[in-house]
């Protein structure tokens, strides 16, 4: 387990600078914003846009301004400095990034304690009434957008314009340092309407994957033993049937990690979503480089501990 869990790791840094690279190769073809000008402002000469362009290394050749980013970030953590305001990208990240985790953990909070019940129901009393109206409840929560369900959630719980004034709405958000209290009850409406796809989603594939489970051999043993029915479900049947929602939620945190863009524009959380896509919008390149790297750190990570969770979950995946 050790050795693979090195090899792992080792592919992992692979993968960052294979992503690192494309996305910088990327931004230096593809046609952009000049930085220097985004830098420089209303006052840019060509004087001055040159000192801008020597003094952020871009009139050194590509590979050298490559080679001193990937320097930078394996041995500093050092992401460089955003072309459009100057500040640190690490720093930015870091004011960000409270916020997102804020969302993404308290989502997945809600979306597993909703999901795997429903699945677990629905595969149980399959066909019946419960399982046609959780599953048809699913499949529209599957299709609704999330940016239109944040505007109808706001339009019916928020306080300042909502019909039933229950909960605080957009531009609510406070952090955890500054109040517990006001910061979560500002995250509710956002975690409801980011796990409720979620929700969903693992609940549809639980129960397919604990139907499948329950037709297994060793099912019908442990019942000819004599076992209660929660026990052979929950303990026979859900163990290996709940493998394909490590995998989602690995991939799915990792993903949300990175920032939930529309979750975050729509209740105006002041997250790595929205920085990414200001900085997209502004052309600036060092914001946009570090939110990649670090949205490719949590999938990755995300994928190495799933995989180590398979070893314990499913006592039939061995490593070697």
């Amino acid at each position: 387990m050790i050795a693979y869990i090195i090899r792992r790791v080792l592919w992992g840094i692979v993968l960052l600078v294979l992503v690192t690279a494309l996305t910088f190769v990327l931004f230096r073809i593809l046609p952009t914003a000049d930085p220097a000008r985004l830098r420089a402002g209303r006052l840019a000469t060509p004087s001055l846009l040159a000192e801008i362009r020597h003094n952020l290394g871009l009139d050194k050749p590509l590979i050298t301004q490559f080679w001193l980013y990937m320097k930078g970030v394996f041995l500093h953590f050092d992401l460089g400095y955003s072309y459009y305001s100057g500040a640190s990208v690490r720093s930015l990240i870091a004011n960000r990034l409270p916020a997102t985790i804020s969302l993404a953990a308290g989502a997945a909070v809600i979306w597993l304690l909703v999901g795997i019940p429903v699945g677990i129901i629905s595969a149980i009393k399959r066909h019946s009434p419960l399982d046609r109206a959780s599953m048809g409840t699913a499949l529209v929560l599957i299709s609704a957008p999330v940016y239109w369900l944040g505007l109808i959630a706001l339009y019916l719980f928020a306080s300042d314009i909502g019909v039933f004034h229950l909960l605080p709405g957009a531009n609510s958000y406070v952090g955890l340092t500054a109040s517990p209290t006001r910061w979560f009850t500002s995250l509710i409406l956002p975690w409801l309407v980011l796990a409720a796809s979620f929700a969903a989603i693992y609940g549809r594939v639980l129960r397919g994957s604990l139907i499948e489970s329950m037709q297994e051999d060793y099912i019908r043993t442990a019942r000819a033993k004599g076992l209660s029915e929660r026990r052979v479900v929950l303990r026979h049947g859900l163990r290996p049937a709940i493998n394909p929602i490590v995998t989602l939620l690995g991939l799915d945190l990792g993903v949300l990690m990175a920032g939930a863009v529309l979750t975050e524009t729509v209740f105006n959380i002041p997250g790595i979503g929205r920085l990414n896509y200001n900085a997209i919008a502004t052309s600036d390149f060092p914001v946009v480089q570090g939110t990649v790297l670090l949205a490719a750190f949590f999938i990755i990570v995300a994928n190495i501990v799933v995989d180590i969770a398979y070893a314990y979950l499913d006592p039939r995946v061995r490593y070697s």
